[in-house]
C-alpha cells in the first residue's frame, strides 16, 4: 500500500506485525523510550508528510502509559505533517475504558462525586490531533457519542460465529447463554446470527436486616401505614366483614341508616383527633365486634335491607378433560439455585446469612448479652427507614445497567457473608452451551454462570466466549481448574504472556488481524466498511 504507514504502539506488537504482514507492508520505525523519571518519548524515524497514518495501540497491565503513549505519537505524527491520523485501538486502552481503562468504569457516572473519564479521553485524542477512531467492541457502544469525530467499532461476531460453525461439534442444537442482563443484546444478535435459541442467567442478592428478616419482606408493613390519617369507615368495613365470617347468623348490611356513632369511630376522642398507636384490626377481638356491632338502648333504629343465608349446596364439579388443560411448557425452563461465594451450593448448605446470625443474636439494649453490639452501632443505621433507604442501584427509578455493577459482583460473590440466588431462564438439558460477552477480567460470574448450566441447567459442554480476553489477577487459570468450563475462546485483541498461553489447555485464541487490516485498506482506498459487519456463508 503506497502513501500508508502504520506504526505501532509499545502495547501489542505482535498484533501489529500480523496487520502488516497481510496487508503486505512492515510497521513504520518508530523509537518509543522513557526518560529516567518515567516520561514517555516518542521519536519517528520516517516522513509521513502527505501520507494516511495508523497507529495500533491495544490495552496492556499498564494501559495508563499506554494511553500517554497513543496521545504523544498522535501529537508527534500531527507535527509532521500528517494528511490523516487514525487511531486504532483493538483492545480499547484508549477508547472503550473497561478494556483496564475504559468501559463501564469511566463511561458513566457511578456516584455523585464521580468522573466520566470516556468523555475526557475522548477529548484529549480530539485535541492531540486524531481524525478517525476504529474500535472493536466497545463495551460500551454509546461512548462513540463523546467522540467529535468519526468512529467506526468493529465486531467480532461474524469470526466468532464463523468459529463456531467449524469447530463446534452439535452447534446447531446450541444454545446461546447471557450470564448476566447487561449482555442480553450481544447473545441475541450471535443467536440470531447462528439461527439458535438463547438464554439468560440474573443473580440477585439475598439482604436481610438484623433479625434475619428480607428487607423487602416489610413492604406490607408499610402498605398498612398507608398515607398516614385515620379511616374510620375503612375500621367499620372492616370490622363488619370480620363480624360475617365469625357469625354466619349475622346478615350483611347493604345500607344503613344515621346513627349514632361512637367517638371513636368518628375519629374523635374528647374533641382531639385520636392517637396514632390505635390498635391494627387484626387484634380486635370476636368479642368486641359483636359489641360495637350490637345495638344498644340509647341507639336509634336503623334501617337495614337483609338478604336471606341459604346452606350451602355441594355442587358437582365440572368435568375436565386432561387434553384440555392448560400447561405452560416454557415453566419448566427457569432454573434457580444458590450461590455462596461464587459456586453453586446444594439446597441443604447451610446459609452464610444464618451463620452470621447466628453468631449475632440482636438483643435489646438493656439486654447485657446485647449490649456490646448495640452500643458501637449506630442508632440512625440500624433503623428500620435507614435499612429501606439502602436500595440497589438497578432497582432505582428508571433502572440501571447490569454489566455497569459487574465489578460490584464479582466483589460480591468473594464476601463469604452473601448468599445469591441465581437464575437462568432457558432449555439447555443435554445441549451445548456458549456463554457469550464483550471481555473477561474478573472470573467470577463466568464460573458461576458455566457451573449454573451444568449442575442445574444439565447441559453438556461450555464454551465461554468473549472477544477481549484481559484475564485480571488469576482468572485464567481459576476458568482453568473450572470443571464445569470445557473450553475459553477469545480473540488477541489483548496481549497474553506466552507463559500463560502454555500453561492453559482450555485457551483458544482467535486472530483478529484480518479484521484489521481489511478495515485499514477500506479506509484508506475510501471504500465502504459495511461488508466487515456481515455474516458471510462457509
Amino acid at each position: 500500500m503506497r502513501r500508508v504507514k502504520i506504526f505501532s504502539g509499545s502495547s501489542h506488537p505482535l498484533l501489529v506485525d500480523a496487520i502488516c504482514e497481510r496487508l503486505g507492508t512492515q510497521a513504520a520505525n518508530c523509537e518509543l523510550t522513557k526518560f529516567s523519571n518515567g516520561e514517555t518519548s516518542v521519536k519517528l524515524g520516517t516522513s509521513i508528510r502527505d501520507q494516511d497514518v495508523f497507529i495500533v495501540q491495544s490495552g496492556s497491565a499498564k494501559v495508563n502509559d499506554s494511553l500517554m503513549e497513543l496521545l504523544i505519537m498522535i501529537s508527534a505524527c500531527k507535527g509532521g505533517s500528517a494528511k490523516s491520523i487514525t487511531g486504532q485501538s483493538t483492545a480499547s486502552a484508549s477508547l472503550q475504558f473497561k478494556l483496564t481503562f475504559f468501559s463501564c468504569h469511566a463511561s458513566k457516572k457511578k456516584s455523585h462525586r464521580g468522573a466520566i473519564a470516556a468523555r475526557m479521553v475522548a477529548n484529549l485524542l480530539s485535541v492531540a490531533g486524531i481524525n478517525h477512531v476504529i474500535t472493536v467492541d466497545l463495551h460500551a457502544p454509546p461512548t462513540q457519542g463523546f467522540f467529535g469525530k468519526p468512529v467506526d467499532n468493529l465486531h467480532a461476531e461474524p469470526l466468532i460465529a464463523r468459529w463456531i460453525r467449524s469447530h463446534v461439534t452439535g452447534w446447531k442444537e446450541a444454545v446461546v447463554v447471557s450470564k448476566n442482563p447487561g449482555g442480553s443484546k450481544r447473545v441475541t444478535s450471535l443467536a440470531d446470527a447462528l439461527k439458535l435459541n438463547f438464554g439468560i442467567i440474573t443473580t440477585d442478592r439475598r439482604r436481610t436486616t438484623m433479625g434475619g428478616s428480607s428487607l423487602w419482606d416489610m413492604s406490607g408493613f408499610l402498605d398498612t401505614l398507608g398515607d398516614g390519617t385515620y379511616d374510620a369507615n375503612h375500621i367499620r368495613r372492616s370490622e363488619t366483614e370480620a363480624e360475617a365470617s365469625i357469625d354466619p347468623t349475622v346478615d350483611v348490611e347493604l345500607s344503613r341508616g344515621p346513627t349514632q356513632q361512637s367517638p371513636h369511630l368518628n375519629g374523635q376522642v374528647n374533641g382531639h383527633p385520636p392517637p396514632l398507636s390505635i390498635p391494627h384490626r387484626q387484634a380486635i377481638g370476636p368479642n368486641s365486634l359483636l359489641n360495637l356491632q350490637r345495638a344498644g338502648p340509647e341507639s336509634p333504629p336503623n334501617t337495614r335491607t337483609r338478604i336471606p343465608r341459604s346452606a350451602p349446596q355441594d355442587e358437582p364439579e365440572p368435568e375436565t378433560d386432561a387434553a384440555d388443560e392448560y400447561t405452560d411448557e416454557r415453566a419448566s425452563e427457569v432454573i434457580t439455585g444458590r450461590l455462596v461465594q461464587g459456586h453453586i451450593v446444594d439446597d441443604d448448605h447451610p446459609s452464610p446469612i444464618l451463620s452470621t446470625m447466628s453468631g449475632s443474636v440482636a438483643t435489646l439494649p438493656g439486654d447485657l448479652n446485647g449490649s456490646a453490639l448495640l452500643d458501637d452501632q449506630d442508632p440512625m443505621s440500624s433503623s428500620f427507614m435507614s435499612h429501606l433507604s439502602t436500595v440497589p442501584s438497578h432497582n432505582s427509578v428508571g433502572g440501571g445497567n447490569p454489566a455497569a455493577e459487574s465489578d460490584d459482583e464479582e466483589e460480591s460473590f468473594k464476601n463469604p457473608e452473601l448468599e445469591h440466588t441465581i437464575t437462568l431462564v432457558g432449555n439447555v438439558k443435554d445441549r451445548t452451551v456458549i456463554i457469550m460477552d464483550d471481555l473477561i477480567d474478573q472470573c467470577g460470574s463466568w464460573i458461576a454462570a458455566a457451573e449454573t448450566v451444568v449442575k442445574r441447567g444439565g447441559a453438556q459442554k461450555v464454551y465461554c466466549i468473549a472477544t477481549h480476553g484481559l484475564f485480571g489477577y488469576d482468572s485464567l487459570e481459576s476458568m482453568e481448574e473450572c470443571e464445569c468450563i470445557d473450553f475459553i475462546v477469545v480473540t488477541n485483541t489483548y496481549p497474553i504472556s506466552p507463559e500463560r498461553i502454555r500453561a492453559s489447555r482450555k485457551l483458544v485464541i482467535l486472530d483478529i488481524s484480518n479484521l484489521l487490516s481489511e478495515a485499514i485498506r477500506r479506509n484508506h482506498n475510501g471504500e465502504s466498511i459495511s461488508q466487515l459487519f456481515q455474516h458471510c456463508a462457509d
